[in-house]
């Protein structure tokens, strides 16, 4: 009997990424009217709302919140090495971060390839509540996105269908610029229509 073994540090992505996505910047559709957001494109939908995460001390946009389906989504698209992956290694210390806020997390087979499930404590001024997450990560040509699930997605099969459709649909531009593996590639505020 042989038995795989997979590198803790090979590729993480769904067998079929490339033709279902999330997307390179090569395998998009050209024609589709994406929202362009720098690192990533994301293609407009009936009932989902777009919110940028700013950092507050430097004004960088670090994350892409989405609302859908009575669920959130949080993106990060990052830079990552042309034959390495970093979803492996960013799973292992998403757990210990879960674990030392005395959150609670397993890890599973989903159906973007492996995720967590986390019960993740809330703030202070929501009591001891804990919320339910899913952390979830693929590996493309040199990027990895990251995604935080959230909402009635983190339970509910039928809204976690809609936002793993939704993470799929994105887009990542890694662009050919020389990057750290890690580092967040940049995002933008989305031009409006009517300017160039």
């Amino acid at each position: 009997m042989t038995e795989e073994i997979t590198q803790p540090s090979s590729k993480s992505a769904p067998a079929n990424r490339a033709a279902e996505g999330p997307f390179d910047e090569s395998e998009a559709n050209p024609i589709r009217p994406y929202i362009d957001l720098g690192g990533i494109k994301i293609l407009p939908r009936e009932g989902l709302n777009l919110r940028l995460e700013v950092e507050e001390q430097t004004k960088r946009i670090v994350a892409v919140g989405l609302d859908y389906a009575d669920s959130s989504l949080q993106v990060q698209p990052f830079a990552a090495p042309r034959t390495l992956g970093l979803w492996h290694e960013t799973r292992m210390q998403l757990i210990d971060q879960v674990r030392q806020q005395g959150g609670r997390v397993e890890e599973r087979e989903g159906p973007l390839g492996k995720e967590l499930l986390a019960e993740v404590p809330g703030p202070a001024s929501e009591g001891s509540t804990l919320n339910l997450a899913r952390f979830v990560g693929v590996d493309g040509p040199r990027w990895f996105l990251r995604g935080v699930i959230g909402g009635a997605a983190a339970s509910d099969p039928e809204a976690a269908a809609k936002v793993e459709d939704l993470f799929r649909s994105i887009v990542v531009v890694r662009g050919g610029s020389p990057m750290p593996p890690r580092d967040l590639i940049p995002l933008k505020m989305p031009a409006t229509p009517g300017s160039a």
